[in-house]
């Protein structure tokens, strides 16, 4: 497996520093508001990633911290008359209504910046011990020039990095670039005891501190997304190192931005997308799609018709499985095919080995997900070659596809899973106790008992309705399947 590494700018081969684990830590969102689109990418992405790290067989220590103490938070609290910390943990609570909808698996644990105080705080002590942090009238910085390393993430000089940054203008740093560990307490903010008097943490300091906690130094891999690497990350690895005087993560990985009409999206040019108001014009799954549909490194461009598209193209996914599960419902003739159930069992193969490839080089979900086309495309051969009754070689057949659907499933997380019946759930309908499901048949049945008639006019009036609603019916030799139109 190689995974491009920032830090380096080139692939490596990815070795864990403890054979058979994996240390993962993604920076998470400062709980101001809703998550937004720019937000999802790396959560639904480092997701992935580790999903894929579990497939291969690694147990996963993942991580994703809550900024729960920030400038944000605290302007939006004055705002909503909040307190601050009532106000981030409302919206961390919302965070995990959209992560669970898009099918985001738990992290092993989601520290706070405001249960974390103290190892910020002994942090910050270190480094002012050994000379790479100062105090100012109970603020203090991290002395950017005191570590010599500093710009080795992002690839830029201090002087480059001087001229292109929008430095806070503080006549009391000794340097321009250096950050805040430690501010002073403001009236009506949150603030905690220090050495340095009654204060809060700095923005970079908060993951450094956690991370150090929960992984230790020279965990496997940090994650986030693209605009992290300057300053957050950078400001992390020299932090970091410069208390612990060792690497502090070994793989660095950074998704692209997503893009509006080729425009990064961002709340200062007003065109940024609130998951949860494209969640109440797609489902969770075709959003997940959309955001695996192109490699992690690369922008990627949000409108409602790209949207539409994935949607379209999970929905040939799922027409498969759903012939693959009406097939599994057929009677077994007792009859064997010599030979069928061979040669499939060797193009599943070749399509798991293709899959990992595809996923092995760098998490390349596109290809991937091209991968998962060519076995609906397999099984849909399979199934429609088929009569009314299976043989037993075609039974072992399906249910060879329909393992390694779940395995693809699993990695890729797009569909939940019946933990009952094992099988996908490929209806996105919300929950309304499968009223949408039987109402559709009910419709169906009437319209059948219309064609028994030879009532076509009535049977033609039902199908169009029902297609100006958005459901679409197929009459097949198995019978009426319905979908929902993408």
């Amino acid at each position: 497996m190689e995974i491009y590494n920032t830090l380096t700018r080139l692939k490596e081969e990815f070795i864990p520093g403890e054979p058979g684990q994996v240390k993962m830590y993604v920076c998470g969102p400062t709980t101001y508001n809703f998550i937004h689109l720019g937000n999802a990418r790396p959560l639904v992405f480092f997701d992935t990633v580790r999903r894929y790290f579990m497939y291969k067989g690694y147990a996963v220590h993942y991580i994703q911290n809550f900024t729960d103490v920030d400038d944000k938070i605290i302007n939006r609290a004055k705002k909503e008359n909040l307190d601050p910390l009532a106000l981030a943990k409302k919206y961390i609570n919302e965070f995990f209504v959209d992560g669970d909808a898009l099918n985001v698996l738990r992290a092993d644990r989601y520290p706070k910046v405001s249960e974390h105080i103290k190892e910020i705080i002994n942090l910050i002590k270190l480094l002012q011990e050994r000379g790479h942090a100062y105090e100012v009238e109970g603020d203090v910085y991290f002395s950017v020039r005191s570590f010599p390393g500093y710009g080795k993430l992002s690839g830029r000089s201090l002087e480059d990095m001087q001229a292109g940054a929008r430095v806070e203008v503080d006549p009391r740093k000794k340097d321009p670039m250096d950050f805040a560990l430690w501010k002073a307490a403001k009236p009506e903010e949150p603030s905690w005891q220090s050495p340095w008097g009654n204060g809060r943490p700095g923005w970079h300091i908060e993951c450094s501190a956690m991370a150090g906690k929960y992984l230790g130094s020279g965990f496997d891999i940090h994650g986030g997304g693209f605009d992290l690497i300057f300053p957050h990350h950078e400001n992390e690895i020299a932090q970091s190192e410069a208390a612990c005087k060792q690497p502090f993560a070994r793989y660095w990985m950074h998704n692209g931005f997503i893009t509006v009409n080729q425009e990064k999206m961002s709340k200062s040019l007003g065109n940024f997308f609130l998951v949860r108001e494209i969640l109440d014009k797609f489902p969770p799954d075709v959003i997940r799609w959309f955001l695996l549909s192109t490699h992690y490194r690369s922008p990627l461009d949000f409108d409602d018709e790209k949207l539409a598209v994935a949607g379209r193209g999970l929905e040939r996914i799922k027409t498969a499985i759903r012939l693959l599960y009406e097939a599994m419902e057929r009677p077994a003739s007792g009859e064997e095919e010599a030979g069928a159930g061979s040669s499939f069992h060797e193009k599943l193969t070749l399509l798991r080995l293709e899959f990992e490839k595809a996923m092995d080089d760098d998490f390349n979900t596109a290809l991937a997900i091209s991968v998962f086309f060519e076995l609906a495309k397999e099984i849909n051969i399979l199934v429609n070659g088929m009569g009314d009754k299976i043989s037993p070689e075609a039974v072992l057949a399906m249910e060879q596809a329909h393992d390694l659907v779940k395995e693809f499933n699993r990695v890729l997380g797009v569909l939940k899973e019946d933990p009952v019946s094992g099988k996908l759930v490929l209806e996105t309908s919300g929950e309304d106790d499968g009223l949408t499901e039987g109402l559709v048949q009910l419709i169906i049945k009437i319209r059948q008992e219309a064609r028994s008639k030879k009532d076509w006019s009535t049977a033609d009036t039902i199908r169009d309705g029902l297609k100006e609603l958005g459901i679409i019916l197929e009459d097949t030799p198995q019978g009426v399947r319905w979908k929902k139109q993408v």
